[in-house]
């Protein structure tokens, strides 16, 4: 089904938020997999009209965990006419380069290659630009990845809810998900051509709703998920996307749904109008207050 619904702006950084319950972390990564690498990209296309791939590829990856998929990663980004050579001394040396917070889309250990999503906007941040102009044999950092978002898939219903900056970890845990799993996945995306083909277990009802301004707040996730038919048993959720359209379904879940906290992951990934790093600061003031 496709509801036609005004959307939301797509900054191109998501911020790296972990759950706090034990159930859906895993282990945390080893010191290894925290020291920057330096990639190399072996190709890179527009998956969508509003998300580009980007696949890198090389021995720098050997001994990066497996299993990692939808898990947080940082990217380092190169100065503009950086070489190489240059690059890998800042990597070592300092100072931190920029940086913006991803999600591992797919690692296939066997080909040491990775696949990084990024979702794009207008007008261009640092990521977006990188991204746009990525080909082969261009180079940035990499740290991570962190842990995976859910790892026990143990409920009688799921319920996954993404933006187009959250569309990578959404993909990746309803591709990990047990292939009877029952549930809902609503996805908000820029145009009708953004879909993509996700390996959905047969009993998700998946819901794509457009959501074309990138300049305006939407309440089709809020709406669409109070109108459900909310199932007996246990639910557990995976939501991410933008701080507000989060706040709203945090809420709801925990306070009128009353949903364990241990059984919900659900993360603002940005906020209208900030980048990353001035996310970061008021994410940090709200969990003081």
């Amino acid at each position: 089904m496709t509801v036609a619904t005004p959307f939301l702006r797509i900054l191109e950084d998501p911020p790296l938020v972990r759950m706090e319950h034990p159930m859906a972390l895993a282990p945390p990564p080893d010191a290894k997999s925290r020291t920057p690498r330096l990639l190399t990209v072996k190709r890179a296309w527009r998956l969508t009209p509003n998300m580009i791939r980007v696949t890198f590829g090389g021995p720098e990856l050997a001994g990066m965990p497996a299993g990692r998929e939808g898990a947080n990663c940082k990217i380092l980004l190169p100065a503009p006419g950086q070489d190489r050579a240059a690059f890998a001394a800042q990597l070592q040396s300092g100072p931190r380069p920029v940086t913006r917070t991803y999600t591992v889309r797919h690692f296939r250990e066997n080909d040491l290659e990775m696949d990084i999503d990024f979702a794009i906007h207008e007008p261009a941040g640092p990521a977006t630009a990188w991204a746009k102009a990525a080909g082969p044999g261009r180079f940035c950092g990499f740290s991570g990845p962190g842990p995976t978002k859910l790892t026990q898939y143990v409920a009688d219903w799921y319920l996954v809810a993404a933006d187009m900056s959250a569309l990578p970890v959404a993909a990746a845990t309803l591709e990990a998900m047990p292939r009877d799993a029952k549930g809902v996945a609503i996805f908000e995306i820029t145009e009708e051509a953004d879909r993509q083909n996700i390996q959905v277990p047969p009993g998700i009802a998946v819901h794509w709703h457009i959501h074309p301004n990138p300049h305006r707040p939407s309440v089709a996730q809020e709406t669409f998920i109070r109108g459900l038919d909310w199932p007996s048993g246990r639910i557990q959720t995976c939501i991410a996307g933008e701080s507000g359209v989060i706040q709203a379904l945090r809420t709801f879940l925990h306070k009128e749904k009353a949903l364990p906290r241990e059984d919900t992951y659900i993360s603002g990934y940005w906020k209208i109008g900030l980048i990353e790093d001035e996310h970061q600061k008021v994410k940090r003031l709200d969990a003081k207050a």
